[in-house]
C-alpha cells in the first residue's frame, strides 16, 4: 500500500512475530500516519525503515537480525537513508544491538512505541546523540486504537492485555513484556468497536494469557464477561479465541464459549507437554489429570469445538518415558490442530540453569515422533470433513487457479492453520459463504460454494 508523500516523508515497515507484536506495529504505523509519514511496501528508496522485532527464541532473533542487516545493506547502497529497529529484541538485548548492528540508527524497545514519532524524527535528521529509547513498562496497559492495519481488513487482532505473570521456566516473554496487566472492559469494548466499523468481520482475541484477563486489575478473572461484552456488538461474524492456558478456565467461561452467538467453536491452548515430571519442571501449574478433565469438560459443552495446542520436546531431563506419554496422548485426545517445537535455550530464564540439557538430534527425533501421531490425527479429521457443509471465510484470490479462492473454517486462525481451496464465483475477500468440502488433501481442503456470499 503506498500513501500519498507528505513533508515528513516516506517509511517502510517491517512487522515479525506474534499477533501481538502486529498490534503493536499496526499502532506504531497509526502514530507514524498521523505524524505525517506515508507508507511505502517498499524499502528500496524509503526515507526510514522500521523493523519490528521479536526475540522470542533464537531462531526468532536470527531472523529478526537477518532482516535488519538486508535493511542495513539498502542504507550502505544510498537506498534507504536511516533504520530504526523497534520491539522485543530491541527491548531484550538493549545492551548487545548497537554492538552486533552498529549502523542501525535508533532502537526502541517494546514500552517505547508511543514515541515511535520522535524516535524517527531523531533518525531523519541523523542525530546521534541519543541512539535508543527505553520505558519501563506501564502501569496501565496501552491503547491500541487508531491503529495502521496490516492484516486484510476483514480480520484483525484484538490484545486484551499486556504481560505475563506465569513464569514458565522456559519462557522469556516476561523480560521483555513485563507483568501482566489487563485492559480494563471498557477499553477493550471502544477498541473492539472501532475495528468492527473499519469492516473486521472476523475478530481474534490475544494476550500472552488470555484466561488469566481480569485478575490483577479486578481482583478475579473476567474473560466472560467480556466475551459476552464482544459478543453483542454489530459488524463481527465470528469471534476466536487464541493463548487460552489451562489453569484459570471457570464454570462460566466455558457456558459462555459453549452459548455465545459469534464465538466459534476453536480453542488455542498451549499445553506444552502432559507428563507431570515435564509440567512440574516447566512451572507450568497443571497436571495431566487437571488438564484431561478440563478437556473432557469442554468438548461435553462444545461437542462441535475445534482444539489447537503446542507442544515442547526436549526440555531438559526429559526422558523416553515422557515422550512416550506424551505421543499416545496426542494419539488418544486427537488435538484437531497441533504444533510441536523442540525446546529453545533460553539465557536468563530458569530452565537455561537446569542439568541434562538433551543434544539437538535428540529433539529433533523426539519432534518427529510426536509429529508423526499428529499427522495421523490431522489427516483422519481433513478426511472426515468430505462431504460436509461449513461456512467458509475468503481470504484472498488463490494465485495458481483462477476459479477458486483461499478461504478457512472455523477451524482454521489465520497464518496459523490450513486452508480451504475454494471454488466460487465473485467471491472477494471478506465474504462469507457455505460451501461443501469436496476433498481433502493432507491437512488442507477443497470445496466448492454452494451459496451467494454475505
Amino acid at each position: 500500500m503506498t500513501a500519498t508523500p507528505t513533508s515528513k516523508g516516506s517509511l517502510a515497515f517491517v512487522s515479525l512475530g506474534c499477533p501481538k507484536n502486529t498490534v503493536d506495529s499496526e499502532r506504531m504505523l497509526g502514530l507514524l500516519a498521523q505524524d505525517g509519514y506515508a507508507l511505502t511496501s517498499d524499502a528500496d528508496g524509503a526515507d526510514v525503515v522500521v523493523v519490528n522485532t521479536c526475540g522470542f527464541i533464537e531462531p526468532a532473533r536470527q531472523e529478526s537480525l537477518g532482516v535488519i542487516r538486508e535493511m542495513l545493506d539498502l542504507k550502505r547502497q544510498g537506498k534507504v537513508r536511516a533504520v530504526v529497529v523497534a520491539g522485543c529484541l530491541a527491548e531484550r538485548q538493549k545492551d548487545l544491538l548497537l554492538e552486533q548492528v552498529p549502523e542501525v540508527d535508533q532502537i526502541v524497545g517494546v514500552f517505547g512505541r508511543e514515541d515511535i514519532a520522535a524516535v524517527l524524527d531523531r533518525a531523519a535528521a541523523a542525530q546521534s546523540e541519543q541512539r535508543s529509547l527505553f520505558r519501563p513498562a506501564p502501569v496501565r496497559a496501552l491503547e491500541d486504537t487508531a491503529r495502521f492495519r496490516i492484516t486484510p481488513r476483514h480480520f484483525a487482532y484484538l490484545k486484551i492485555s499486556e504481560g505475563c505473570d506465569r513464569l514458565c521456566t522456559f519462557c522469556a516473554i516476561p523480560q521483555m513484556r513485563g507483568k501482566h496487566i489487563t485492559k480494563p472492559i471498557e477499553e477493550v469494548i471502544r477498541e473492539a468497536k472501532e475495528l468492527a466499523a473499519d469492516g473486521v468481520r472476523e475478530l481474534i482475541i490475544v494476550a500472552q494469557d488470555t484466561t488469566y484477563y481480569g485478575l490483577d486489575l479486578y481482583g478475579k478473572v473476567r474473560l466472560a464477561e467480556l466475551l459476552r461484552e464482544l459478543d453483542r456488538i454489530e459488524g463481527f461474524e465470528w469471534i476466536r479465541v487464541l493463548y487460552c492456558y489451562p489453569e484459570h478456565f471457570t464454570p462460566e467461561l466455558i457456558d459462555t464459549l459453549a452459548g455465545a452467538k459469534k464465538i466459534i467453536p476453536y480453542l488455542d491452548m498451549p499445553l506444552q507437554h502432559i507428563s507431570d515430571r515435564m509440567l512440574k519442571r516447566m512451572q507450568r501449574r497443571v497436571t495431566r489429570d487437571s488438564t484431561q478433565t478440563l478437556l473432557d469438560t469442554l468438548r461435553v459443552a462444545r461437542p462441535d469445538l475445534v482444539m489447537r495446542t503446542t507442544f515442547i520436546v526436549g526440555f531438559p531431563g526429559e526422558t523416553d518415558a515422557d515422550v512416550d506419554e506424551l505421543v499416545q496422548f496426542v494419539g488418544q485426545t486427537r488435538f484437531e490442530r497441533c504444533g510441536v517445537f523442540t525446546y529453545s535455550r533460553e539465557p536468563g530464564t530458569p530452565a537455561d540453569r537446569l542439568p541434562d540439557h538433551l543434544p539437538q538430534e535428540v529433539m529433533n527425533e523426539r519432534r518427529d515422533r510426536v509429529m508423526a501421531a499428529q499427522q495421523d490425527v490431522a489427516f483422519a479429521w481433513s478426511a472426515g470433513q468430505v462431504g460436509k457443509e461449513i461456512v467458509a471465510l475468503v481470504d484472498e484470490p488463490d494465485p495458481e487457479f483462477p476459479s477458486h479462492v483461499r478461504a478457512r473454517g472455523t477451524a482454521d486462525a489465520p497464518e496459523i492453520d490450513t486452508t480451504i481451496r475454494l471454488k466460487g464465483k465473485n467471491l472477494r475477500p471478506g465474504d462469507f459463504v457455505r460451501a461443501k468440502v469436496t476433498a481433502a488433501d493432507g491437512y488442507d481442503l477443497t470445496a466448492r460454494a454452494i451459496g451467494q456470499p454475505w
